[in-house]
């Protein structure tokens, strides 16, 4: 699925989970290309149905999308309370909603607002469904920049194969929580969602990888038609 087709899947999985919002609510607001036509639903419904919200913004991009389109957006405090929060996913597992998250280099913060959010719920066209974690994307492992070669070789011993991720000017890609990442593609296919991100939890200089493992309650995935199917978390 491409181009035309994959944007009026991603299209239609948004507007079916922009459905979920409730009148007050604060949302955690994801990032990547499928979380642009959310904003733009999300719009859409404050503008045609007077709704009120407040967003959480995972990533800078988000952020700056969202205050263009005019929708208010809180910082993360304790005192906030995420109601719901609406991602993207680069590979969603069928049973058990486990992801894999942060081609876009955002998975920290998405990380952290999907943790406190009261319900995670993911937006993906069909391409992003598969049997098993790995088939599709790497694991992005996002580390500290100081010793990260050392970290690598940890990531390498662990069996992760880690390539340093680049801008497409060559320079050395840095993440919105101002790190660097490692796309490790040696993991696949992964047997064990859970035990790999325990490992990789566990690796010291590693701040966060792209494994979010129970966490989605729910995904709404689109086909090119337009169908939309909503999965639900079986284990």
């Amino acid at each position: 699925m491409t181009g035309k087709l994959q944007d009026a899947a991603k299209k239609a999985a948004a507007e079916a989970a922009a459905a979920l919002v409730e009148d007050g609510m604060v949302l955690g607001l994801g990032s990547g290309t499928t979380v642009m036509f959310l904003l733009a639903a999300l719009t859409r419904r404050m503008r045609d149905e007077r709704l009120r919200l407040r967003g959480v913004p995972t990533s800078y991009r988000t952020a700056a999308e969202a205050v263009r389109l005019g929708i208010p957006l809180l910082d993360l405090t304790a005192e906030v309370r995420v109601d719901l929060a609406i991602d993207g996913a680069d590979e969603v597992e069928l049973g058990t909603l486990a992801l894999i998250k942060g081609l876009g280099g955002a998975l920290l913060r998405e990380k952290i607002v999907a943790g406190v959010a009261q319900r995670f719920v993911i937006i993906a066209d069909a391409g992003k469904k598969v049997k098993q974690l790995g088939a599709i994307a790497a694991v992005p492992v996002e580390v500290v920049s100081y010793g990260h070669e050392v970290t690598a070789r940890r990531l390498a011993e662990l069996g992760g194969k880690p390539a340093l991720r680049r801008d497409a000017q060559g320079a050395v890609f840095v993440s919105d929580g101002g790190n660097i990442i490692y796309d490790c593609g040696g993991f696949a296919p992964i047997d064990d969602a859970e035990g790999l991100a325990e490992e990789l939890d566990a690796t010291v200089g590693v701040v966060e990888h792209g494994l979010f493992v129970g966490m989605a309650s729910e995904a709404y995935i689109a086909d090119n038609a337009g169908a939309v199917e909503v999965l639900r978390r079986e284990r």
